[in-house]
């Protein structure tokens, strides 16, 4: 599991290898990955938007640009956690993904980005 800490905002991240799965002719490897975002900070924020990087070892890079994770734009009070799941396909058997979410604090009404920590998509023969 990697982890970060912006402004207050604690973002987890746990990744697995869910095997492959075919694409029309190709096959790709999916991934499952988890994210939680805590908040440490005295203030109620909530996640806007994201944006990602999406690097696969077959030298391709991908940009996601999107509102909220997952169909959705939480609201996060103090000492509070959420947490989502999504994937990731990727053509090759080792990629990375980083990022930042777009958020707002209510209390002081300013927008900040809080960093996704870069993490590894690996099939875990791979590494072997």
């Amino acid at each position: 599991m990697v982890e970060k800490i912006t402004k207050g905002i604690k973002i987890s991240v746990q990744t697995n290898y869910e095997g492959v799965q075919s694409r029309g002719e190709y096959n790709n490897h999916l991934f499952s990955y988890f994210i939680t975002i805590e908040n440490q900070s005295t203030d109620t924020v909530q996640l806007l938007s994201r944006k990602w990087e999406i690097f696969d070892s077959m030298n391709s890079k991908e940009t996601v640009v999107g509102d909220g994770v997952v169909g959705q734009i939480p609201i996060l009070e103090p000492n509070e956690t959420y947490t989502y799941r999504s994937n990731c396909l990727l053509e090759s058997r080792i990629g990375a993904m980083r990022g930042y979410f777009n958020m707002i604090n209510f209390t002081s009404k300013t927008h900040f980005k809080v960093a996704i920590p870069t993490f590894q998509l690996n099939v875990l023969d791979t590494l072997n």
